[in-house]
């Protein structure tokens, strides 16, 4: 049997570094919020199949000072979508406002039309000026000798298309924005105290000597672990490669706080059920020890199985769902470690501290 107990001074430092650095990133690098907090215009558009552009293109289109744009878009945050076309991201603008950026983008993008093609059924019936006899055309130089004249083959000029369509337009206003924020920590918020008196509830007819309401207060402290840490993480992202926190980003917490807490209660139902068997015949440490042992191999299992599937879709799947993805990933791993090293490790440290009073 591994001892997890005997090394949990080790883990509980791990865990401290980790947090605290979290901490001090948030505190020091804040959270790049999204449009979705701070209110803003979210454009997603297509391109025509003939125009190849890419991010910092399109960035420097919304703002490189263009006619008719120079006041509406001071910064903006361009990415690829899944179609191959682009989403924007910038402060929130008025309905004239977004027509002109859309005949800006058309106006410019445009012009990486080729100028001439060759006539084809697409370009619509040839004009009778373009069917001429060329035997019929003579032309003389200053002194009137006769000249050869060569004729190109017709050509149509493109002139005046749309190469941008619009997939999608949104605008969020800064009280919409200030409201989805509230509302997304009071989400947490009643999530984490749903948890706590769930399982106190759960827990009630547990064999001491740990009283029920103690594993609801160690899984929020676990889970306040997992939620810390890719939190952190995220803030020094926002920094170092500029990104943004959005309502997927809030999403992810509260999928983090449920894949963790079912399996820290897993680990905390054998323990209780070992309790009732064994508290005679061992002590605490032992049968917590034991608890998580038999929890452990499928605990690490469906982890890594969780965690392969979401690094397949990071790796393979849309721009536009990666940092989602990615939170995720971040969420699992401190959860399977929390719910192995943390969680219950914390049960007998509290009641190591019970008893010596």
């Amino acid at each position: 049997m591994i001892s997890i107990i005997k090394y949990s001074k080790i883990y509980f430092l791990i865990s401290a570094t980790i947090v605290v650095l979290s901490v001090v990133a948030v505190a020091l690098f804040r959270l790049k919020l999204g449009i979705d907090f701070t209110g803003g215009s979210f454009l997603e558009i297509s391109l025509d199949n003939r125009i190849s552009s890419d991010v910092s293109e399109i960035e420097s289109i919304l703002t490189g000072k263009k006619e008719g744009i120079q006041q509406i878009v001071d910064s903006a945050k361009v990415q690829a979508n899944d179609s191959g076309g682009f989403i924007a991201r910038f402060k929130n603008i008025s309905e004239e406002d977004h027509q002109k950026i859309l005949s800006v983008l058309n106006a410019e993008l445009s012009k990486k039309l080729p100028k001439e093609e060759k006539k084809d059924e697409s370009a619509g019936p040839v004009s009778e000026s373009e069917d001429i006899d060329v035997s019929s055309i003579s032309a003389s130089d200053s002194k009137g000798n006769p000249v050869d004249v060569v004729l190109e083959s017709p050509v149509i000029t493109i002139g005046g298309q749309e190469v941008v369509s619009e997939l999608r337009f949104e605008s969020i206003g800064p009280t919409i924005g200030r409201e989805l924020k509230n509302k997304a920590t009071t989400a947490i918020l009643a999530v984490l105290v749903a948890i706590v008196l769930y399982i106190a509830w759960a827990f009630r007819k547990v064999s001491g000597p740990v009283s029920s309401w103690k594993y609801g207060i160690i899984a929020i402290v676990a889970l306040a672990h997992d939620v810390i840490i890719p939190t952190g993480i995220f803030s020094i992202l926002g920094i170092v490669c500029g990104i943004e926190v959005d309502i997927l980003f809030v999403t992810a917490l509260l999928t983090i706080l449920g894949y963790s807490v079912n399996d820290t209660i897993v680990v905390f139902d054998k323990t209780r059920e070992n309790l009732a068997r064994d508290h005679r015949k061992h002590n605490f440490d032992w049968i917590v020890d034991k608890s998580i042992n038999e929890t452990l191999r499928r605990s690490l299992y469906t982890s890594l199985t969780t965690f392969l599937v979401l690094l397949a879709i990071y790796l393979f799947g849309g721009d536009s769902i990666k940092n989602f993805v990615l939170t995720l990933m971040i969420g699992i791993i401190a959860g399977t470690y929390s719910s192995i090293f943390l969680a219950s490790p914390l049960l007998v440290a509290w009641e190591r501290l019970s008893k010596n009073r």
